[in-house]
């Protein structure tokens, strides 16, 4: 997934950074609305991590804005408001969890997992394909009960297109799932990550759209 974050303290951001990254995402990570605003405009993104006090406004304000505009991008609240009252008017706003500071960076990986599935219409963590199986939330894959070990990179590709598995994601919408502003792209790198999956999960598991992309062959 491609993941906004919305957080204006930098040790904080840097940890969640960290850790989203480990778990196979790509992140940006911006400190105030205005930059927030901005990217949302200059990309698509699966999920927002939002902060409420920010050094040039309330998130919740931003958060409403997504809403009022029609967005439907899961964002997770993540904030040092603990009462009851800030969970409900979060909540009432548009989000679709709350997580109050200070948190374990391992419980933050399981909720972005859990909201991810949903979003993706696959509440279940497990799925197969064939003699593949896949735990979407321990991030582990099995070939013929055998484990496979893949990179960050490997599976965030085998999950954009496990969320998506009768459509044909092209090269373009591949690029933008794996990579932030910040990283530096080849232009055979998307082909590279397929053929690496490839040796490791079978040939017949991807198939190349010519001209268009990428799709799951279904399982027979």
């Amino acid at each position: 997934m491609r993941v906004l974050l919305v957080e204006d303290d930098n040790l904080l951001g840097e940890a969640v950074n960290e850790q989203i990254t480990r778990d196979g995402h790509s992140t940006d990570h911006v400190t105030t609305l205005r930059d927030a605003r901005r990217y949302v405009q200059a990309a698509n993104y699966d999920l927002i991590l939002l902060d409420l006090l920010l050094p040039d406004g309330k998130g919740l304000d931003f958060l409403r804005e997504l809403r009022v505009s029609g967005s439907s991008v899961p964002v997770i609240i993540l904030t040092a408001l603990d009462q009851i009252a800030d969970r409900i008017a979060g909540l009432n706003a548009g989000a679709d969890d709350y997580l109050v500071k200070p948190f374990d960076l391992s419980e933050l990986s399981a909720r972005v997992n859990a909201v991810a599935r949903r979003y993706a219409g696959n509440p279940n963590p497990l799925v197969t394909f064939g003699d593949i199986a896949l735990d979407l939330a321990a991030h582990s894959i099995t070939r013929a009960g055998s484990p496979v070990s893949l990179t960050a990179s490997e599976w965030a590709l085998l999950e954009a297109l496990i969320q998506r598995p009768n459509a044909i994601l092209s090269k373009a919408q591949l690029e933008e799932r794996l990579y932030s502003f910040n990283d530096e792209i080849g232009s055979n790198t998307i082909e590279v990550h397929m053929s690496r999956l490839r040796k490791k999960l079978g040939a017949d598991l991807i198939e190349t759209v010519r001209g268009l992309g990428y799709k799951l062959r279904p399982s027979s």
